[in-house]
């Protein structure tokens, strides 16, 4: 089977959308199939082109069997609006003269966030009569009014016109959580028409390292690691570092790692306030992102308290679980009931400085019980079986389905004595 995936990222990119496409697409070229990825040069979030790589017309590599063309866009910050629509709409339009020349493609795949990608999906459906899977990852524009990005007006009305028809042109919705399916029914998706296909973690590469109690000659390193933006409520980590900072404590230390949209500003409001137990870091390559977590005693993952994000489930909860760190949860809902039920952390009152201290003096207390993250995501979010169960969709949506489908095992990079994963061979 031929599947071209759509996508705005793509690594050595190193967020959530980037991770699951790039892990999604090798697990299926390695088992037999034919995938191509149509995407920007990697600039995400500063706007500039990484190392290595031009915004050119179009370039192609092979990254682990995907064929990756790289098309030209307009490069953007990851802020300011403007600038991101022209970005987001010469996406749309290189995807699609590019991906409307390809032969003998058997279904297209087009994820989200961003909307336009979307897009980019139902042009192709249209214009080469392709299957067509939308993989919805965010509710846009919802989330970008839930932030306060934009205002509710006659453009917000627009886009969500856009967005039904954008659902309604899919063959199939495949979503990341059982509340994002919910609020697609709400908007008229019917739903047979909708799967969900949760974040998950390749267990290969995310594998924990043994770990003692904190030494007491150095603080207790609370982190938080990945995007930087205006949906993560970063506030409160300098609001909490402020409240131990007056009493005196100096056991505790926050790292934020990552870019976005409001790392200056938030660098800028701990420098003024004096915060010596808030460090930044920025951006760090894919292959540091274990060894990064494994460094934090909690790992912080926060949205803010809005009722749209207590639908999300953030893949970052998957990678701390992996490596046995404990997870301080700022998000409700089911994101939080995952964590609990692993035994994996603690739930925060999002945006709540006070409730961050006291789960963090919870972790300080209880590390050792926290730690059973692992066997949880083995049994429910292997990256294997959420790829296997995303390409058994595409197989129905393009008739493709044997009754007993060949099963191989896909080639073992785990560590020796690891149990290897399968896969169905390409029809």
């Amino acid at each position: 089977m031929h599947i071209l995936f759509l996508t705005h990222y793509f690594p050595p990119e190193v967020n959530a959308p980037a991770t699951r496409t790039w892990e999604h697409c090798r697990l299926w070229a390695a088992a037999g199939h034919r995938v191509t990825v149509i995407t920007c040069v990697p600039n995400c979030p500063a706007g500039v082109a990484f190392d290595g790589y031009r915004n050119r017309w179009k370039t192609e590599e092979i990254v682990d069997g995907v064929r990756v063309i790289r098309v030209w866009t307009w490069l953007s910050a990851n802020r300011g609006f403007f600038g991101r629509v022209l970005n987001y709409t010469s996406y749309l339009v290189r995807a699609v003269l590019s991906a409307v020349w390809l032969r003998n493609v058997d279904v297209v795949v087009a994820t989200s966030p961003q909307f336009f990608c979307g897009w980019a999906g139902v042009l192709c459906r249209w214009i080469r009569r392709w299957p067509f899977v939308l993989e919805v990852r965010d509710l846009w524009p919802e989330s970008i009014v839930t932030v306060g990005a934009m205002r509710k007006s006659w453009l917000t009305r627009l886009l969500e016109f856009l967005e039904r028809r954008m659902y309604a042109a899919a063959g199939h919705v495949v979503t990341v959580g059982e509340g994002y399916r919910q609020k697609l029914c709400e908007r008229g998706v019917p739903a047979g028409k909708v799967s969900v296909v949760p974040n998950g973690v390749d267990l290969d590469e995310f594998v924990p390292a043994r770990r003692g109690p904190v030494p007491r000659s150095r603080p207790f390193v609370c982190g938080y690691l990945g995007t930087v933006g205006m949906a993560h409520g970063l506030e409160v980590v300098l609001e909490a570092a402020e409240t131990l900072r007056q009493r005196g404590r100096h056991d505790v230390v926050f790292e934020i790692v990552g870019d976005g949209a409001e790392r200056e500003r938030l660098a800028e409001d701990a420098a003024r306030r004096g915060l010596p137990n808030v460090r930044f870091a920025g951006l760090v390559p894919r292959e540091q992102v274990p060894a990064v977590l494994s460094g934090f005693d909690a790992a912080l993952v926060h949205l803010r308290g809005a009722e749209l994000f207590g639908t999300v489930i953030p893949s970052k909860i998957f990678e701390a679980m992996a490596l046995n760190v404990p997870i301080i949860m700022g998000v409700s809902g089911p994101a939080c009931e995952i964590v609990q039920a692993a035994g994996a952390g603690v739930a925060m009152t999002p945006d709540d400085a006070g409730s961050l201290i006291e789960c963090v003096e919870r972790v300080q207390s209880n590390a050792a019980l926290l730690r059973g993250g692992r066997r949880y995501v083995e049994q429910h979010f292997g990256r294997r079986e959420l790829a296997e169960r995303m390409l058994h969709v595409l197989e129905q949506i393009t008739g493709r389905r044997r009754s007993e489908p060949e099963i191989i095992p896909l080639a073992d990079h785990r560590p020796a004595g690891a149990e290897a994963g399968t896969m169905r061979h390409a029809a």
